[in-house]
């Protein structure tokens, strides 16, 4: 999860993450070297009062100054296209989650059982144990097996939401009324932490998302439990 004075990413916690992780740092890569050549001519510019014949009329330069910006732009567009597929493609899922936004709580339902769901709301801070967070706790934990793919339709029954979770690079638009799909890998055990990310009224700082991927045998056994609760 994120901490204080971070400056880059989440460690990613689903391959589609990682790909995102990397797209951006060959993006940035990019930005530095036209950042640094641009700031070049610039202070050379300023600097020097000696001047080019060859640069103030030259068919040679302005073909590569319109070629080269070109060529740029699809070194960033193709790697960016590949990750938008990659992150819209769901194939076969082990088990799908309809997550449901409230004001100003999230409910969930394993649809793949017949009498799995709950409501998840966040847990005060007076009521708070040592070690977990203020705002992101949450007294139901989405609990999904790790490394098995995992689909969530994501609706709302009131205002716009958006259900996010940064570090599984997850992010959809709950609409009332429609009914969006995604889908990650979780690829390590692990608590991930997410926000709605869409301003949904006074409370919208206060409906956290938390995901718990564990072994699949674990799953099993809370999936049980559930089960008897209910």
């Amino acid at each position: 999860m994120a901490h204080p004075t971070q400056l880059g990413f989440q460690d990613a916690a689903s391959p589609v993450m990682e790909e995102l992780l990397h797209f951006h740092d060959h993006a940035l890569m990019i930005v530095f070297l036209i950042s640094t050549l641009v700031l070049y001519i610039i202070v050379a510019m300023v600097s020097t009062k000696l001047t080019n014949k060859y640069i103030l009329d030259s068919q040679e330069i302005e073909i590569v100054w319109t070629v080269l910006p070109a060529v740029i732009l699809v070194l960033i567009a193709l790697p960016s296209l590949r990750i938008l597929y990659l992150m819209d493609e769901i194939n076969d899922p082990h088990l799908t989650i309809k997550a449901m936004g409230h004001q100003w709580y999230w409910s969930y339902e394993y649809t793949d059982y017949e009498d799995l769901g709950f409501d998840s709301y966040m847990v005060p801070t007076q009521d708070l144990t040592p070690g977990q967070f203020r705002l992101l706790e949450t007294d139901h934990r989405m609990v999904v097996p790790m490394e098995s793919p995992i689909r969530v339709l994501v609706s709302a029954e009131d205002v716009l939401h958006s259900w996010a979770v940064p570090s599984l690079g997850v992010k959809m638009d709950a609409v009332p009324g429609r009914l969006n799909q995604t889908a990650f890998i979780a690829s390590r055990p692990g608590v991930f932490y997410g926000q709605c990310s869409e301003i949904c009224g006074a409370n919208h700082s206060f409906m956290p998302i938390v995901v718990e991927a564990v072994p699949l045998k674990h799953f099993e056994s809370w999936s049980s439990l559930m089960l008897e609760d209910a």
